[in-house]
C-alpha cells in the first residue's frame, strides 16, 4: 500500500469514527450561580449589564472566547459608562444551538440584547472575531450605533487560516475539529501573547474547561463555516461613525499590517499601536489601551449626537 493510499485509508476512517457534533441548549454544568441570562428568540444568552449613567458601551468578545475577556476593562469603563458585555451564542456559558453562526446573526443577537436593556443608541467595542461581529451591526444598524472601537479585529478573508479554510468541508471539517480544536490549548495561548508570563496555569486550566462545555466544538465549527469575509469586507467603506482601533505591535494572530489596511478603509479610522503587546491589549497593554478607550467613549459625540468628521488615520505607534 502506498504512503498516499494509506493517507486516504486513515483519512476515510477518521471521517466515519467523527459523525456529527452536537450542539447544546440549556444549563451547563458549572455556571455561575450569579450569572444573568436573556432569552434572545429562543437562545439563551449570558450577559452583565452594570455601570454608570453615560452613554451605553456594549462589549463583544472573540472567537472561543467569553465576556471574561473584558474583566480589567469593565470595572474601569463602568465607573462613567453604562456597560453591557455577553457572550455570544455558541461560546462562553450561553447556548450551543444549531443553526447561524455568521458574524451578522452574532450582530442580531448583541442588537437585540442592547434593545431588550432598553439601549437605542451604543458604542460597540469587539476584539478580534468580535470586531466582525461589530463591524455587522454597524452596516446592518447604522441609526443605532454612535461609534466602534476594536481590538486586534479580524475582519478580512485573507486572516483566515488554512486550518478553518479546510474545515469548511463537509467530513473533514467535523474530523479536524473532532481531533485537534481542544489540542495544545496553551501553545496556542502563547501564540497570542507577547509576555508568555500571561500565560499562566490557571489560564490554560480555564480555557480547556471552556473547551469541554457540551456543544462547543460544534458551535465553533458552525462559525468557522460561516466566516465569510469576501462577502463583506468591500462594505467596510461604508461605515461612517468614529472608530478607535488599538492594535499590538506584536500581534502573531491578527499582525498590524491589518490594522493598518483596515483604518483606510474605515472612513473616521484612527490606529493606535501598543509595543511589547500580541493579541489582547487589553490584557498587555492594559492601563494604555483602556484610558485610551474610555478617553474615545467619553467624547461628546459618544452620547448621540451626529459624529463629526475626523481626519484620516493618525496612527500612534512607539
Amino acid at each position: 500500500m502506498t504512503p498516499r493510499l494509506e493517507l486516504a485509508c486513515a483519512l476515510a476512517v477518521a471521517l466515519s469514527a467523527a459523525g456529527c457534533l452536537s450542539h447544546h441548549q440549556g444549563p451547563i454544568a458549572g455556571e455561575p450561580k450569579t450569572a444573568t441570562f436573556a432569552d434572545l428568540d429562543g437562545v439563551r444568552v449570558r450577559y452583565v449589564d452594570t455601570g454608570g449613567d453615560l452613554s451605553p458601551v456594549v462589549l463583544v468578545h472573540g472567537f472561543a472566547s467569553s465576556l471574561d475577556t473584558w474583566g480589567l476593562v469593565v470595572p474601569e469603563l463602568s465607573k462613567k459608562h453604562r456597560v453591557v458585555a455577553l457572550d455570544m451564542k455558541g461560546f462562553g456559558w450561553s447556548d450551543r444551538p444549531e443553526g447561524d453562526y455568521s458574524s451578522r446573526a452574532q450582530a442580531e443577537l448583541v442588537m437585540k440584547l442592547a434593545a431588550s436593556r432598553g439601549l437605542d443608541k451604543v458604542v460597540l467595542v469587539g476584539h478580534s472575531f468580535g470586531a466582525s461581529v461589530v463591524l455587522a451591526a454597524t452596516l446592518a444598524y447604522p441609526e443605532r450605533v454612535a461609534k466602534i472601537a476594536l481590538y486586534d479585529a479580524f475582519v478580512y478573508e485573507d486572516q483566515i487560516p488554512t486550518f478553518f479554510h479546510w474545515s469548511k468541508a463537509d467530513g473533514l471539517g467535523e474530523t479536524l475539529f473532532t481531533l485537534f480544536y481542544k489540542e495544545r490549548a496553551d501553545e496556542r495561548m502563547r501564540l497570542a501573547f507577547y509576555d508568555p508570563s500571561f500565560v499562566t496555569e490557571a489560564l490554560v486550566e480555564s480555557v480547556e474547561g471552556q473547551l469541554e462545555r457540551p456543544g462547543t466544538v460544534a458551535a465553533a465549527l458552525q462559525t468557522v463555516r460561516q466566516m465569510r469575509y469576501a462577502d463583506v469586507e468591500a462594505q467596510y467603506r461604508k461605515v461612517n461613525v468614529p472608530a478607535l482601533l488599538l492594535w499590538g505591535r506584536e500581534d502573531k494572530v491578527t499582525p498590524l499590517s491589518y490594522g493598518e489596511r483596515l483604518s483606510n478603509d474605515l472612513r473616521q479610522a484612527r490606529l493606535v499601536v501598543y509595543p511589547q503587546c500580541g493579541h489582547f491589549p487589553m490584557l498587555e497593554a492594559r492601563n494604555k489601551s483602556t484610558a485610551e478607550l474610555i478617553a474615545f467613549t467619553d467624547d461628546a459625540n459618544a452620547k448621540g449626537s451626529e459624529p463629526k468628521p475626523e481626519p484620516k488615520p493618525d496612527t500612534v505607534k512607539p
